[in-house]
């Protein structure tokens, strides 16, 4: 497939911007799935549960070859087209804008840019719901990720085992987001949780439905102890601790009969570890786990509040050990 050049406004054209950045550049900014020519990956423009994708070279250019669908054949120009369902030229400003070449200076032509523009400002984890398409562009594991984890106790065999992975850009909906620290995506049933820790204003960005409960997979058929907790972080110190644990998606929410009923058949003992938040007057974490117990008729454990730690990975990483946590627990 030959990549015509077609003229737009100003220096526009798209010999001009492959002057510049290469076809391999866009596929990599703007696929989530692709890492390395001809590796066959999931297609990003339709349901596609195996890998039938891959970008090739192709006469001398590079293409997106589907060969799940015949009719998803692109250049990197086409894709953008087909990806944002756009004009030609809009995918030329997607490309120009997101790349700051700065080769159109119609400031009527960046309509399509600018939605785009006020979508990331506008963006809000409370905004996203189950039906917004979160992807993901996976990186490797840094000396940082080992840093940060390492406080927590929790090796990169566990994370792998509890569906977490280092990512260094994201889309919602198509739109791409770059992680400007370390970041995680935490998968539940094809749905993920992006975890940005050091990002105050935007630690967290989900599409996960209130029936996805982090933990539950790793779970044994049966068992002593479970322990509900508020976080998958948390989840994970109890798992290096020697605990089974899950947690729901908010600690705000009450657990579902359904869903305790299926526990208390697999499990002897259920125990509500929620946030000793100690720092506020109404401390809505204990105030939210006394109800579950009242509810349910399970044990309540509180964190002392002269750990002064909200949580059991706060505490972990506070006093640098399991044994204080394991004794809370006894």
């Amino acid at each position: 497939m030959a990549i015509r050049s077609r003229k737009s406004e100003d220096h526009l054209h798209t010999d001009v911007i492959l002057g510049k950045i290469s076809e391999y550049d866009i596929f990599m900014y703007y696929c989530p799935s692709f890492t390395k020519l001809g590796k066959k990956f999931s297609s990003d423009l339709r349901e596609d549960n195996s890998p039938t994708v891959s970008i090739i070279p192709y006469n001398g250019k590079l293409l997106y070859k589907d060969f799940g669908n015949s009719e998803h054949a692109f250049n990197c120009f086409s894709y953008i087209q087909y990806k944002y369902n756009c004009s030609f030229v809009d995918a030329l400003r997607i490309i120009d804008c997101d790349f700051n070449l700065g080769l159109s200076s119609n400031i009527a032509g960046q309509k399509f840019t600018m939605g785009i523009m006020a979508y990331k400002q506008n963006n809000s984890p409370k905004y996203i719901k189950p039906d917004v398409i979160i992807q993901k562009k996976r990186r490797p594991w840094s000396l940082e990720d080992a840093k940060f984890w390492r406080k927590y106790f929790v090796s990169k065999k566990v994370l792998r085992s509890f569906a977490v992975e280092p990512i260094s850009h994201f889309w919602v909906n198509g739109v791409r987001f770059a992680c400007k620290s370390i970041t995680y995506a935490f998968k539940f049933n094809n749905r993920y949780k992006i975890y940005s820790p050091y990002d105050d204003k935007n630690k967290w960005l989900s599409n996960t439905k209130k029936t996805d409960v982090q933990g539950y997979n790793q779970l044994p058929n049966k068992g002593e102890r479970l322990i509900i907790t508020s976080s998958l972080k948390d989840v994970m110190c109890l798992n290096i601790a020697g605990y089974h644990s899950i947690a729901l998606q908010s600690e705000m929410q009450i657990p579902e009969e359904k869903l305790i009923s299926e526990l208390e058949n697999r499990f002897t003992t259920i125990d509500i570890l929620y946030d000793n938040d100690f720092d506020k007057v109404s401390n809505p974490g204990q105030t939210m786990a006394a109800k579950i117990c009242d509810l349910y008729g399970f044990k309540n454990i509180c964190i002392p509040d002269k750990f002064k730690s909200k949580d059991p990975s706060d505490l972990v990483d506070k006093v640098g050990n399991l044994t204080e946590l394991k004794n809370i627990l006894k």
